[in-house]
């Protein structure tokens, strides 16, 4: 009874047909939301990430924040599990089925795995599932920074040469432009709109799963143009598909168990 109920919650998921429609889309019409294309994507997920981080600014009180930054086991946790744990389920798959993968299929996956998460959908997806918001940001900022130096070493442990780093400088900037400006500009406006937005919180989880379904399409968008699904055979889509599934499938065990060991609240374990 309980899987039934699962399973009518995803079919009716309006989010999850979304992003399959975004796949579609992109599959159809690359061009139209590839960078440069007419719907000029790249200048209108900015706008719309910062109106999304502007909402939480709005929507979260400075105890909420307060109690979000000063998780410490819960931040070392997230930050263990992305530069740690990821790269060493790589390093497991690599050594058991490394001759049975295409080279750069297995290149791609260690990428996968030393990668900070994106901080929009990271965020987003954990406010739309009733997660720690200030948690989320934190650790995603962090792991951007902390990726910088990370995963270009990382991969070189792989490839055996540099792999190439990102301006701290430029990512910085790029951080306070997306996220610490219109969280700072929503607490400042909180007094004015919060009892606003707290009415109609729906629209802002709204927002945050269509400028994630923007950015889904955009990189599809972006992957068709480059030819990289045209120029794979099926059985690779395929294997990158399953290796996904089951990469996340072992991720989310791990994760819940060890939230749960920790004792961690619903908000936490969804962060």
């Amino acid at each position: 009874m309980q899987s039934l109920k699962h399973f009518k919650r995803v079919a009716t998921d309006w989010f999850l047909w979304g992003m399959v429609l975004a796949t579609v889309l992109a599959y159809f019409f690359p061009r139209f939301g590839a960078t440069g294309g007419s719907m000029h994507a790249e200048y209108v997920i900015k706008v719309g990430v910062f109106v999304v981080f502007f909402l939480h600014g709005v929507n979260l009180s400075s105890e909420q924040i307060k109690r979000g930054l000063t998780n410490w086991r819960l931040h070392v946790m997230i930050q263990v599990f992305t530069f740690v744990v990821f790269p060493l389920i790589w390093l497991a798959c690599q050594k058991l089925l490394g001759s049975y993968v295409p080279a750069l299929l297995m290149l791609g996956f260690l990428y996968l795995c030393a990668l900070p998460s994106t901080i929009s959908s990271s965020v987003a997806l954990t406010d739309s599932a009733g997660g720690n918001v200030p948690a989320a940001i934190l650790n995603a900022s962090m792991s951007s920074v902390i990726g910088i130096f990370i995963t270009p070493w990382l991969v070189s442990l792989v490839v055996g040469t540099g792999a190439g780093g990102i301006d701290l400088g430029d990512t910085l900037l790029d951080l306070c432009a997306m996220l610490l400006l219109p969280l700072v500009l929503g607490q400042l406006m909180r007094p004015l709109l919060g009892k606003f937005f707290a009415r109609h919180k729906k629209y802002t989880n709204l927002i945050d799963k269509l400028v994630i379904l923007l950015l889904v399409y955009a990189a599809f968008c972006n992957s068709m143009i480059s030819g990289m699904w045209q120029s794979q055979g099926n059985s690779v889509i395929l294997t990158a598909f399953i290796g996904t599934a089951l990469l996340l499938a072992v991720i989310l065990f791990m994760t819940t168990r060890t939230a749960r060991a920790l004792k961690f609240d619903h908000a936490d374990k969804v962060a």
